[in-house]
């Protein structure tokens, strides 16, 4: 899936009444144009699908996929969460939502046509305070604390289910209103209705002609017609079985929830551990440290920032989708850990102002992603005096990285170990043992490993292949709050620069950070804030005391050394580790290579690694997986001379 010449915001739909209620593409479209909408929904669940006792058969740690074609005012989507919430199992299991949406509405126009269904506020207050801003591409939304998570495409409904890998245990097919050709477009999408479905998938749809009966059946569907609620527009339902696969085997119980060892309790790592207990697995969570988030994540503040990429490729679509889905995960902890007070990226010199111009001619993004600002406009929101202008995103802020990971590390299924030393991963007749360099220390033994540990991470991955790594030296800079003119947001550019918090009974501000490709050094030096301050200097002259660029640093300045851990083509790791030769090594996973940029990539990445490791669907489409993919990371052989 490439835009190459397409701009990142999609057009939205415009909204339409009739009969007092909204126009939306929901299951029947006007079949359930009426004051007992949400009472037709709700027929259609029980009666044909049998969802409520489903829901209620799914085992601990499992999941129910529920798919459908286009989302609309979302009220099939709302309906089904509180069918979910009524009848779903007591104990861990995930409802996921798939569906693709060619013209979705605003937040805005979403939120009025939500007030004609007062019953389902509550759900959909939880939905809009989730909503994505309106980018062409895939949106995972966490709700209800997990239990529930939306995946909504905002594009092509064909394309979306071409990009998206997940396997629905039932379906609702319902007609697009933006379909040039409907009778094509029903063709093409119930073809890959049933390349995503499983023998007993069920399906539901208005569709009810001869044509809709027989492209269904030709797919693998068993299908009969029956009424509609209270005897309205006929619905046709029908069960996945293709070639006659016994139904029986099909619904076989599924086999006990593996445990999971999650190596490195860093933010990669303590999300992964949280992502997973939350599903209902069973976590242990391995650092050498003494608690979590003391390496790289460890820092007092950092930044949540992306530098989205001129044109608008893969590459940038993958940090796009990181950014948006970090804001929404750190929402839950504002004020507490995380502080979205907004943030600057500056152009602050001429080659930046040049890479702006041709970032907002030939982009359009939503203005709750970015916008460009003025020098004065910049100001006024930063509350700083500054020399240019530069790019706004008002979603985004500086995070408490540390103190987040000791949080998320704390949830009650999650087993901590900490002062753990790895030496190495050994496959151990079907599962993984965890050795430890401490030989007195019984190893851990887990079915499936994932292996966090930054720019350690190399050194663990069984075998003795070459891997294409790097460790970067970072080192920030803590100025005291008397030092500085404190900003009300963050500003990066050379470096980036956050208002000044508490640290230790001292309000100071953390910048940074300095990029030494070629230093090993673990503690902080005078050169490198020395670095700091001077590149800072440049960037923003008028926040810092002018003494600090040029004469002897003062001796209450302090720092923290981190080292990032990147791959030869700066972009993440993620996913099922495979040899050189592309062979799986089944149960054992990768979740590293986020650089600088670690505190953005790590919330959607875990969610994409957990969705590998229980087999639900993944938060990403294939083509950003293959941007993750860990087989890229063998070094290749030197050729004989």
């Amino acid at each position: 899936m490439t835009f190459p010449t397409v701009p990142p915001a999609i057009e939205p739909a415009e909204l339409t009444w009739h009969d007092g209620l909204p126009e939306s593409t929901q299951l029947g479209g006007n079949y359930f144009s009426h004051r007992n909408e949400l009472e037709a929904l709700r027929y259609v669940l029980s009666e044909h699908g049998d969802l409520p006792t489903r829901f209620a058969a799914v085992p601990h740690a499992g999941s129910f996929v529920v798919a459908q074609t286009g989302f609309g005012t979302g009220l099939n989507f709302l309906a089904t969460w509180q069918a979910w919430q009524n009848h779903g199992p007591s104990h861990a299991a995930t409802l996921h939502f798939v569906c693709a949406e060619p013209c979705p509405f605003t937040p805005q126009d979403l939120k009025k046509a939500l007030l004609a269904w007062p019953g389902l506020r509550d759900f959909s207050d939880e939905l809009i305070a989730n909503y994505p801003p309106l980018i062409r591409g895939t949106h995972r939304l966490l709700l209800d604390g997990g239990r529930v998570r939306l995946t909504l495409f905002f594009g092509d409904v064909q394309v979306a289910f071409d990009a998206l890998c997940f396997q629905a245990d039932a379906w609702f097919l319902t007609e697009c209103a933006s379909a040039q050709n409907p009778e094509a477009w029903l063709e093409t999408t119930i073809t890959r209705v049933g390349k995503h479905s499983k023998p007993g998938t069920t399906l539901a749809t208005p569709f009810a002609g001869e044509r809709a009966w027989r492209l269904l059946n030709a797919a693998g569907f068993r299908t009969q017609t029956s009424n509609g609620f209270m005897g309205k527009r006929d619905l046709l339902s029908g069960v996945f079985q293709p070639d006659k696969v016994s139904l029986t085997t099909a619904n076989e119980a599924r086999p006990p929830t593996p445990s999971v060892s999650v190596i490195g309790a860093g933010i990669a790592g303590c999300s992964l551990a949280n992502n997973l207990a939350r599903r209902g697995y069973a976590v242990t969570l391995i650092d050498s440290a003494d608690e979590a988030g003391s390496a790289a994540s460890g820092n007092v503040q950092g930044a949540l920032y992306v530098k989205l990429g001129v044109e608008f490729n893969h590459q940038t679509e993958l940090a796009l989708s990181a950014l948006t889905f970090s804001q929404r995960y750190y929402a839950p902890y504002r004020d507490q850990y995380w502080h979205p007070t907004g943030l600057l990226q500056l152009a602050w010199n001429a080659s930046e102002q040049d890479r702006h111009r041709r970032f907002i001619a030939r982009n359009q993004y939503p203005e709750d992603v970015l916008r460009a600002v003025t020098q004065p406009e910049a100001e006024r929101l930063t509350g700083a005096g500054l020399e240019s202008g530069g790019l706004w995103f008002p979603g985004s802020g500086w995070l408490k990285p540390g103190e987040l990971c000791k949080s998320l590390a704390l949830h009650p299924g999650i087993l901590r170990v900490y002062g753990f030393s790895v030496s190495q991963i050994t496959a151990d007749d079907g599962s993984w043992r965890v050795s430890g360099t401490d030989p007195s220390v019984a190893g851990i033994r887990a079915d499936q490993v994932v292996i966090c540990a930054g720019h350690l991470s190399p050194q663990l991955i069984p075998g003795s292949g070459k891997y294409r790594f790097k460790a970067i030296r970072g080192q920030v800079t803590h100025v005291p709050e008397s030092l500085i003119v404190n900003p009300q947001a963050v500003i990066c550019g050379a470096r980036y620069f956050n208002p000044a918090c508490d640290n230790a009974g001292v309000r100071s501000a953390v910048i940074g950070a300095t990029f030494d490709l070629h230093s090993d050094e673990p503690d902080t030096t005078v050169e490198s804030h020395r670095e700091n301050i001077r590149e800072l200097s440049a960037m923003v002259p008028q926040l810092l005391d002018p003494q600090l660029a040029v004469g002897n640093l003062p001796e209450q300045l302090a720092g923290r050394v981190g080292f990032r851990c990147t791959t030869h083509d700066y972009q993440p790791v993620a996913g099922l580790m495979r040899d050189a030769e592309g062979q799986e090594l089944t149960g054992l996973y990768l979740l590293t290579g986020l650089g600088s940029k670690g505190l953005t990539y790590a919330p959607l990445l875990a969610e994409f690694v957990a969705d590998q490791i229980s087999g639900q669907p993944t938060a990403l489409p294939g083509s950003l997986a293959k941007r993750l993919a860990t087989r890229r990371m063998h070094r290749p052989p030197i050729a004989a001379p």
